[in-house]
């Protein structure tokens, strides 16, 4: 994988237009004075992603009702319409279809990482293609590894997590403890460390 474009922590987030799957237009600016994660995904029909969308959704009340979440996928909008409208997200979900966004936040390919994340991560990509999401249609790159990045109130990224396999996402109790860390950064700092 290229390191090279990776974006650090104390970077300014980079500015963000695309279409949502509801049919709006969504621009990251919108998301200024509030703490986020922007998350980069797979392709739209990727068991890995739907998995952890659907967790997202279903844990979002332990993050707190001021916390936000943007998702994006490497794919065209009619198919992100396809396979993620089902799951009604209280979050914007976007498509990036030219992938102009994943090169600009210098999100990775790796063949490696794909294969390594089908192979270890095995009872939860079952787990996703029992909840029935299955990689019918594959319009985007499935090389493309995830990526999630915790925004401040201020559009700082304190917290850059590239994904060294298809369904390495930051863990969890990292996200929530980053959503109720606002006066407390330690109590961040600590979560990530350990």
């Amino acid at each position: 994988m290229n390191n090279k474009n990776r974006l650090q922590p104390s970077s300014r987030v980079l500015p963000i237009t695309l279409p949502a799957i509801d049919g709006s237009k969504f621009d990251l600016s919108s998301m200024t004075g509030k703490r986020y994660m922007l998350s980069f995904y797979r392709f739209a029909a990727c068991p890995f992603c739907n998995l952890r969308i659907h967790e997202l959704i279903q844990r979002l009340d332990e993050l707190g009702g001021d916390f936000g979440i943007v998702a994006i996928f490497d794919s065209p909008l009619d198919n992100l319409q396809h396979h993620a409208a089902d799951h009604h997200a209280p979050f914007p979900i976007l498509a990036d279809e030219s992938n102009q966004f994943y090169r600009a936040y210098g999100i990775e390919h790796s063949v490696t990482g794909m294969l390594s994340g089908m192979i270890l991560r095995m009872p939860t990509l079952l787990k996703g293609m029992f909840k029935g999401y299955l990689p019918t249609t594959i319009k985007g790159s499935i090389t493309t590894m995830p990526a999630d990045f915790l925004i401040d109130e201020d559009g700082i990224i304190q917290f850059a997590h590239y994904g060294r396999d298809e369904g390495d996402h930051i863990p969890f109790h990292q996200l929530k403890a980053f959503a109720q860390s606002r006066n407390n950064k330690r109590l961040f700092e600590r979560a990530v460390a350990g």
